[in-house]
Order: C-alpha cells, then sequence, then structure tokens
C-alpha cells in the first residue's frame, strides 16, 4: 500500500486522494471490458458448435459441408435472421479445425502486435481489433451457411489475428497507467476478464442458442457488443496519463512519479537477442504453452464432454460449464493479494512467488485432469471436480503470467507477444490432437486420452517452470542511455523500487 511518506515525497496536489476513483481506474474498467467481450467470443465457439452442429456418425470429411434438411424461407430467413436455422453435418475434426482457425489467426500476429502496441499505443489498436472482431462475429451466420466450414474457420482466422493485438495492448497499458503499488490489484481486476468473459461467454451462448434467436443470435450478439466496446474505445481511452484530457496534474503527477516516467528518456530499442537467450523467457513460454493447451481444453472440448458424455441439455451446458470460471474470477482476487503479500512482507523472493503462484495454478489441474478421466457419469460430481480446477488454475496468472514485468517492466509487451505467440502455437494443435484422438465423441474412454493429455502438459511444463524460472530483473531492462548537458544539470530523480 502507498504510506503517508510516500505521499509526502511525492509533493502532491491537496485536493488529490489516491483512495478515490480515479482515471486510471476507467481505463482499467475499459480495459477489463475489452478483455471480457474478447474471451466470450473466443471462448463460446464450443458451445456454438454445440448447437450448429448435428454429428452423430464418422463422416471421414466427405460431407462436411451439408446441411441437414434446410429449405429457405424469404430474405430475412436467407440472411440467417428468422427461424428456422439450419444445422451442419461437420465431423468433430472438421469442427475441431474451425475451433483452431481462431489460434492459428492469433499465434501469427502476435509478435508484430506487441511491436506495434510498443510503437503506437493501444488506444487505437484496440479499437481496430474489436471493430473487426464486430464485423467478421456478424458475417459469421452467413458465411457458414453459403461457404461451408471453410468460410467459417476464415471468420474466426480474422478474429484471431484483431485479438492478437489484445493481450500486448493491455501489458502496454497497464505499464503507463498501473501506478506500483497498485499494479497487482489493477492487473488483476483486467486480467480477471479471462474468467469472467467465460462467465459471461458460454452461459449466454447456450441461452441464446436455445431461444428463437438461435446460433445465428450468438454472433450477432457478440459483434454487437465488440462494436459498442469499440466505440467506448475510441472516445474514453488513452495511451498514457500525459494523453488524457480530463486528468487532474494530482493524479497524473501520482501516476508517472509511482512509474518513474518523471525524467525524460531517448525511445529503447528492443535487446531481441538478449531476451531471445534468457532463461526466464524459455520458463515463461513453456508454463504458457502449458497453460494455454488445458485452458483450450475447457474452455473448447468441455462443452461437447457435457454433451455427448453426460447428457446435459444446451442450454445447461453453457450454465454448468461457466460455473467453474465464475469461481475462478473471485480466486483471482485471493491468489493476487496473496502474492503481493508474500513479495512486499519478504516472505518469499519475487521468484519463489511465482514457481509458488504458478504450481498452485497448475498441480490441482493435473490432479482433476487425471480424476476427470475415471470418476462416474455423474454431474454433480464433474462440476465439482471442475470448480477445483478452475479455483486453483487462476493462480497461475500471479505467477509466469505477470513474470515478464518481474524480468523487463521496459520490455514487458514484447515479451508477452513472443510467449504468447508460441502458446497459442500449442492452442491451434490442442484440437487438432483431440480430433486425431477422439474418433468417437460417444466413446468416454477415449475421452480419457483427452484429459491425460492435458494433465500432462500441465505437469510437464510446471516442472520446467519450476527448474529455470526466475523473477530477478534483467540487466537490459534499462540499457544505458546517453545524456545531454542539459540533463547533466537537472536533478537526480529516485526511481521507485519493484
Amino acid at each position: 500500500m502507498v504510506t503517508k511518506a510516500d505521499l509526502a515525497k511525492m509533493d502532491l496536489e491537496p485536493d488529490f486522494k489516491v483512495s478515490r476513483w480515479g482515471y486510471r481506474h476507467q481505463q482499467c474498467f475499459i480495459l477489463f471490458c475489452t478483455l471480457t467481450i474478447a474471451y466470450s467470443m473466443r471462448a463460446c465457439m464450443g458451445v456454438s458448435l454445440v448447437a450448429m452442429t448435428h454429428h452423430e456418425t464418422q463422416d471421414n470429411g466427405t460431407n462436411a459441408d451439408n446441411v441437414t434438411e434446410f429449405k429457405i424461407e424469404g430474405i430475412m430467413n436467407a440472411l440467417m435472421l428468422v427461424p428456422p436455422y439450419p444445422s451442419f453435418n461437420w465431423s468433430k475434426k472438421v469442427q475441431d479445425v474451425v475451433i483452431s482457425s481462431f489460434f492459428w489467426g492469433y499465434m501469427s500476429l502476435q509478435i508484430p502486435a506487441g511491436q506495434l502496441a510498443h510503437r503506437f499505443g493501444t488506444r487505437y489498436l484496440l479499437t481496430g481489433a474489436m471493430m473487426i472482431n464486430c464485423l467478421a462475429s456478424l458475417v459469421f451466420p452467413i458465411a457458414a451457411y453459403y461457404g461451408g466450414w471453410i468460410f467459417s474457420a476464415i471468420c474466426r482466422l480474422v478474429q484471431g489475428l484483431s485479438q492478437a493485438c489484445i493481450l500486448p495492448g493491455l501489458h502496454t497499458a497497464l505499464g503507463k497507467w498501473a501506478p506500483l503499488h497498485e499494479r497487482g490489484r489493477m492487473s488483476a481486476f483486467v486480467y480477471g476478464g479471462q474468467a469472467l468473459g467465460t462467465v459471461f461467454g458460454l452461459p449466454m451462448t447456450g441461452f441464446i442458442a436455445a431461444s428463437p434467436m438461435g446460433w445465428p443470435g450468438i454472433f450477432r450478439f457478440y459483434g454487437v457488443m465488440s462494436g459498442l466496446l469499440g466505440l467506448i474505445l475510441w472516445f474514453l481511452a488513452a495511451d498514457a496519463p500525459a494523453q488524457h484530457s480530463k486528468i487532474s496534474d494530482g493524479e497524473r503527477k501520482y501516476i508517472e512519479d509511482e512509474l518513474g516516467n518523471g525524467v525524460k528518456t531517448k525511445s529503447m530499442s528492443v535487446p531481441w537477442g538478449k531476451i531471445l537467450r534468457h532463461p526466464g523467457m524459455y520458463a515463461i513460454i513453456i508454463a504458457h504453452i502449458g497453460h494455454t493447451w488445458g485452458q483450450v481444453t475447457l474452455y473448447s472440448e468441455v462443452p461437447a464432454y457435457m454433451d455427448k458424455i453426460m447428457g446435459v441439455n444446451i442450454k445447461a451446458n453453457g450454465l454448468l460449464t461457466a460455473l467453474p470460471f465464475l469461481v475462478m474470477w473471485f480466486s483471482n482476487f485471493f491468489f493476487s493479494w496473496m502474492t503481493d503479500m508474500l513479495i512486499v512482507k519478504k516472505i518469499l523472493s519475487v521468484t519463489n512467488t511465482r514457481k509458488l503462484a504458478t504450481t498452485l495454478g497448475n498441480v490441482p489441474a493435473v490432479i482433476g485432469l487425471v480424476a476427470l478421466a475415471f470418476v462416474p457419469k455423474n454431474i454433480y460430481v464433474v462440476e465439482t471436480i471442475l470448480i477445483i480446477i478452475c479455483a486453483f488454475k487462476i493462480s497461475a496468472h500471479s505467477g509466469f503470467h505477470i513474470n515478464h514485468i518481474d524480468i523487463s517492466p521496459n520490455f514487458a509487451g514484447t515479451m508477452m507477444s513472443i510467449s504468447n505467440f508460441a502458446s497459442n502455437f500449442g492452442a491451434s494443435v490442442s484440437p487438432l490432437v483431440v480430433g486425431y484422438i477422439l474418433t468417437d465423441v460417444t466413446d468416454p474412454f477415449l475421452w480419457r486420452q483427452i484429459f491425460f493429455v492435458a494433465a500432462g502438459m500441465y505437469f510437464f511444463t510446471n516442472v520446467v517452470y519450476v527448474i529455470i524460472g526466475t523473477g530477478v530483473r534483467a540487466e537490459w531492462n534499462d540499457p544505458p542511455q546517453e545524456v545531454t548537458a542539459d540533463e547533466e544539470s537537472q536533478p537526480m530523480i529516485e526511481k521507485p523500487e519493484v
């Protein structure tokens, strides 16, 4: 927390109160909403495919584009605006290709997106991302009917390309807006949108699919929400406190002094070679791959498992799948507070705190997925296991997920783009592996293999992270700067400790 002594050193305006709602909190809330909508759109595909498809036997892809008995009734029906709506004979492999296509786009633009956020800021980047998401989502129902699974995959590919900008953009924005003493809480709130987006997205998808709007209404709903948020970003977001037209001088000074931005320095080039040779970077990458693989299994495959094995109807499917993520959203605040306290009170080093948080997120997921492979077909038992997995899984976000900032605050966005690229390459492979293994979606023994693979990924990547992970600040975070005569005459401003 910020002490009175800290505030006295900052020499803030008398009417400025740190505890009051400020524009930094407004920016934080906008970023949270951005991530919430983005993850809702990402998570909805698994439940949407349950509603869109009518597939009982393996067709080996020969009739992947066939539509089950559907006849167009008027122009509104042709535009997928009124029922009845078509369903598709897409095999499980075809469905997993549609799911994977998002991640092909998402990973391919990760590293360029990190550089765009670093160079141009986040307002233009995030606004453009949400508007492109809006258009792709609105077009999806028509593309699916008239273009089959190929055009559906293209729409998801475009959404993946645009959403590649989001996480690097958020990391960059938090680096400008989150004061040192509030960074843990603000980051936890923003990234809580990943869990809450799933909480909203999965049941909302199920309810809309079961309503007269049908499965096309799912994509229209998210298209409208994405467009509205794009407008909010355009009119209310700002790249930094200095670029916000309404922020008070007191709040701006507080943020900049906390971040050590009071001294003007030359723009720093990215030390690519040193980043790519740093062991901590590879520890984060490997942990990120395992975490994302398990996450895709929970988001995209569990809805099909609940439908084919547990026999849960489509409306309840989204609600029951989302309940564990609601628990995850609440437990997120506990783990972020816990890790901050371990560091502030010097109970553990930054390195050991990150390793502990990551392990607390991964090991229960390993145990839970193995248990899920052997439990009886009892919805209460399965739901309890999923809740336990998700309640602990979010702890990893206070571990490896913010470890980039520990190693190099100046290049955290770039490092995030690298690890997110690698993790989503794994995410794009995951549904293909599932499609290869799951030749019969009604076979519980094949589902057991899916859960074993996800558990193995969590376990192996956690071991690697514990062995080579680090939270020590890299020496290349602050490359030497040329100092002018005017800068030499200025008093030295002490940067806050990290």
